[in-house]
């Protein structure tokens, strides 16, 4: 195992490198269910931002809407990885996302001394989207997914002055329409749309698996490294599949935007964070451009 002196040896160029760039951070709601293991992402989270890397936090609350959804009676149904949202279960989605799970994330950063603040996309116009319209399903029907929206306009403004502040921006993701409706976004769509906007030098998704796999029912088969043209191979022969899709949709859409790097890390791995921004062999996957 490697030391504490030797990590930091190993670890100072990349702070170096990376001191004062901005690093968007998108952590799944499953990995927010378990304590444990979401103490032991905040303190990375928080450690980056005491090193001088100004991040930001996008999550997602999957499991936390749909244990709700069903205290309350109300359908989850989900299509291609993303949540149909009627009236009532984006009420529900508003109150898991902008209430509950947001003030205990800024709680744990208050402990771990790190000014965390959070938003939601609707505010101070940080996301605008339009409601999506029905949409093929792949077997020759339709499908409305409800009060989604796609986002048509991103200003980060609020993010950069609260980053400038010195605090942690905590971002929900939803949106407004721009006439007072409020519309439910891909947390993972989110993610990327602020990295762009951002200019951010990171994209990092932190998720249950080790990072993308070849082989889905092979824990071994993790690819350390990988191209766009390699991640749209994995989309064709299946590799990817579920609720991976959007995060690769989301992983293209910012290298494309001019994002240098997007990772895709343990959650559940101890440290799996730091050891992919800090070491050469990292933890998980990263994609970037084809050459």
């Amino acid at each position: 195992m490697i030391g504490y002196y030797d990590f930091l040896r190993t670890a100072t160029p990349y702070v170096r490198a990376n001191r004062g760039r901005m690093f968007i951070v998108k952590l799944g709601g499953e990995m927010l269910a378990e304590p444990a293991v979401a103490s032991r992402i905040l303190e990375q989270v928080s450690l980056l931002q005491h090193l001088g890397i100004n991040m930001v936090l996008v999550h997602g609350g999957a499991p936390q809407i749909g244990s709700l959804c069903e205290r309350l009676n109300l359908p989850v149904r989900m299509h291609a990885g993303r949540r149909i949202t009627d009236p009532q279960v984006l009420e529900a989605v508003s109150m898991t996302l902008c209430g509950s799970m947001q003030s205990r994330i800024c709680a744990e950063l208050t402990a771990l001394g790190v000014r965390g603040v959070g938003v939601s996309g609707a505010d101070a116009g940080l996301l605008i989207a339009k409601r999506r319209g029905a949409v093929a399903d792949g077997q020759g029907g339709l499908v409305d997914y409800g009060e989604v929206g796609d986002i048509i306009e991103t200003d980060p403004r609020i993010v950069s002055l609260l980053s400038g502040a010195g605090c942690l921006p905590v971002v929900a993701p939803l949106a407004s329409d721009g006439a007072g409706a409020l519309l439910n976004i891909n947390a993972d769509t989110v993610a990327a749309a602020l990295a762009v906007a951002t200019g951010a030098a990171k994209l990092i998704f932190l998720m249950q698996p080790a990072g993308i796999l070849s082989d889905i029912s092979d824990p071994a088969s993790l690819i350390p490294e990988l191209d766009l043209s390699g991640l749209s191979e994995l989309e064709r022969n299946g590799a990817i599949a579920g609720g991976m899709l959007p995060k690769a949709s989301a992983a293209r859409r910012a290298i494309e935007g001019g994002v240098e790097r997007v990772h895709f890390v343990s959650g559940l791995a101890e440290d799996a964070l730091l050891r992919e921004i800090f070491t050469n062999e990292g933890s998980g996957t990263m994609v970037v451009q084809d050459a």
